[in-house]
């Protein structure tokens, strides 16, 4: 009978895959499957401190990003809050000017992209930024676009812990996670400016990243960023006419804190 049922359900999914494929909006799996899904991709993570050192030894910039993250997380636009993890985590790693999160909520921030902002509203708009493609599930949303219906159906049952095993460990192999469709990413930033406008923060904060992107654009780093994310200029247009919607608040000292930040960067190792 379950192979029966298994049977059947790979030929709904063919089905739909067929009729969607264009629509990049159909998602296989439970939000519940997001949970278990992202607390596999944290211990693999974790498993691997040579591609991704996490800076274990200074709990003081791990409760740094916390704090930002909890302020985030207040947001009355978070669906999520009480169901995924949201941990947060510092990658120590100064050549990667990025952050990027896992199914499920888990946040992973490097030391190159804290060093590379110039405040704490910035900072706090990347990270929104990536609680935002958690809520909305882009990474279980691309793998069901991505993988056949045999291998996601056998995750979604966890009839073959090896097979998923293997899948985590290729999507991290390939950065499959700092991949996503021009459409998440301008979903992900129109999120940020909303979470961000219920805290103390300058609610278009993450538009000055894509500033300092779009006037640097030298080396690899630079080449792997923008190899994975949509143009910054395009991006950056986006946020403006967002920030036009809402009645064009203005960036202030004390809702980008400067002065605080730049403070901050000075404990960083």
């Amino acid at each position: 009978m379950r192979k029966l049922i298994s049977y059947f359900i790979v030929v709904i999914l063919s089905v739909l895959t067929i009729q969607c494929s264009t629509l990049r909006t159909i998602n296989f799996f439970p939000d519940s499957k997001d949970v278990e899904l992202g607390r596999q991709f944290d211990e693999a993570i974790r498993k691997n401190p040579q591609q991704y050192p996490i800076l274990n030894d200074r709990p003081d910039i791990k409760e740094y990003i916390e704090a930002i993250g909890k302020k985030i997380l207040a947001s009355p636009y978070i669906k999520y809050r009480n169901k995924f993890a949201y941990k947060f985590e510092v990658i120590h790693n100064d050549s990667v000017v990025n952050a990027f999160c896992t199914p499920g909520g888990y946040i992973y921030v490097y030391t190159g992209l804290m060093k590379f902002v110039d405040n704490e509203a910035t900072l706090a708009g990347v990270i929104a930024h990536e609680i935002a493609h958690a809520e909305c599930r882009h990474s279980t949303r691309q793998m069901s676009m991505q993988y056949g219906t045999s291998l996601l159906l056998s995750i979604a049952l966890g009839e073959n812990p090896s097979m998923t095993a293997n899948t985590i460990a290729k999507i991290l192999q390939t950065g499959a996670l700092l991949k996503y469709s021009r459409s998440d990413e301008d979903e992900a930033d129109a999120y940020s400016v909303k979470y961000l406008q219920s805290t103390e923060y300058y609610p278009g904060a993450i538009k000055f990243f894509f500033e300092k992107v779009a006037g640097t654009r030298k080396g690899a780093a630079w080449e792997t960023l923008l190899s994975t994310h949509p143009h910054p200029q395009d991006r950056l247009n986006h946020i403006d006419k967002l920030l036009n919607e809402i009645g064009n608040p203005v960036p202030t000292e004390e809702n980008v804190r400067t002065t605080a930040y730049q403070k901050f960067k000075q404990r960083l190792p």
